[in-house]
């Protein structure tokens, strides 16, 4: 009996033995070739004014599945040709003239319902894995994106590093230009935002930022807006700015900046004309770095904020018959810019205020520093809304010009 416990021990351990090492080779057991999947790079989503009676009946039967009470979209999805794809500078010879992304566009009454028609019309299983960006129109936006956040937020296939923007006009047009740096307008489109995040011209605000925002209590969203220009090209014409996940306005493309210093972010980027005080001259001054503090009270009942703001500048282009070499000129100007920037930043404030879009995030400061007065005077992000559209604050800003440049003599 002990030789056959023995024997039956034996045979256990060199059955765990030939059968352990096959379970760590079956990591590829569901792998799929990049070739067989149909990889979606960018997606956009319009509105369309009236229904399409012709609409595939892909997820229901048009007579016995109620249609949802939203609108029609029309979604052009940018897919990647395999090989086409290019990988350094283009060099002309064989399928140099070939696109190298199919663009296709269906209709549904919701993004999923949209992507089921369109892997209808396409052979390989599409993949979000490389989507870079999605472009919502104006129009779109101004609906509100709830019914496409559900969708996007449950796919896991979708990064949170990927890109959303609202464009001026139609979004099919961001997936059809053909800028002259890049041969794939998705990838140009992204790139371009993330750059201008790196020369401080945006604040840092991919789509996983905008979802977590979506749902603080004390803080609305943002997203970059887009414009096409003349010549295909394509500008970041402001900050859309929402109030839930509607959009309600936007801002003009130097009152980034202004957003961006109130914020603290510390990368500056955008150049302003400063007038010379005394004088009828004006001197281009571009801020290199930007420091920023928000201290709160409540004051007679109502939450008041007082931001201090200081810019390290940089003086970029100076009047002629101006001697900017002069420290009292050179504090003249740095004084004018800080009160343009004292009143900038109060127009763009009040005028968030007029919409209830508290994007700053002041709600947060009021939570996290008067936690007594949230819990028993606000409470909601609704009600905050009503405090923010009244709160009162005070602008303090210093600039100091660090570098003039250069001038022979």
């Amino acid at each position: 009996m002990g030789v056959s416990k023995r024997s039956w021990k034996w045979c256990i351990k060199v059955i765990l033995l030939t059968i352990g090492p096959c379970l760590l080779l079956t990591g590829c057991w569901d792998s799929e070739d990049i070739e067989q999947r149909a990889v979606v790079l960018g997606i956009s989503i319009d509105k369309l004014d009236k229904a399409d009676e012709s609409i595939e009946q892909i997820t229901g039967l048009r007579k016995e599945f109620p249609k949802p009470k939203e609108g029609m979209i029309r979604l052009s999805a940018q897919i990647a040709v395999p090989g086409r794809i290019p990988l350094g500078p283009q060099t002309g010879g064989a399928g140099a003239d070939q696109k190298p992304t199919w663009l296709i566009s269906v209709v549904g009454y919701t993004i999923d319902d949209a992507l089921a028609v369109l892997q209808q019309e396409v052979a390989d299983p599409l993949f979000f894995g490389h989507l870079r960006i999605i472009v919502i129109s104006e129009e779109v936006a101004k609906d509100g994106l709830k019914r496409f956040n559900d969708y996007l937020r449950r796919n896991p296939e979708i990064r949170r590093t990927a890109w959303m923007v609202v464009s001026k006009g139609e979004a099919k047009r961001f997936m059809e230009v053909a800028p002259k740096l890049e041969r794939v307008p998705t990838l140009y489109l992204s790139a371009m935002v993330e750059n201008a995040v790196g020369l401080g011209k945006f604040p840092d605000d991919f789509i996983g930022l905008f979802w977590t925002k979506l749902q603080s209590k004390g803080q609305d969203t943002y997203l970059p807006y887009l414009d096409i220009k003349i010549e295909e090209n394509i500008q970041i014409a402001g900050l859309a700015y929402f109030i839930d996940d509607k959009m309600v306005g936007k801002t003009e493309p130097v009152e980034i900046g202004l957003f961006m210093a109130v914020t603290g972010e510390e990368m500056g980027g955008y150049e302003v004309f400063v007038e010379v005080p005394e004088t009828d001259a004006k001197v281009i001054v571009r801020a290199d770095k930007r420091k920023s503090s928000i201290k709160t009270s409540i004051r007679n009942g109502k939450p008041h904020f007082t931001i201090k703001i200081h810019y390290e500048s940089i003086i970029d282009e100076g009047a002629v018959n101006i001697d900017i070499d002069n420290p009292e000129i050179i504090k003249k100007i740095e004084e004018e810019g800080s009160r343009g920037v004292v009143k900038g930043t109060t127009k763009l404030i009040q005028k968030l205020q007029s919409k209830k879009s508290d994007i700053f995030g002041f709600g947060e400061y009021i939570r996290a520093k008067h936690p007594g007065y949230w819990n028993t005077k606000i409470k909601t992000k609704e009600k905050w809304r009503e405090v923010y559209k009244d709160i009162t604050f005070d602008i303090q800003c210093s600039t100091k010009i660090r570098r003039v440049g250069t001038k022979a003599k």
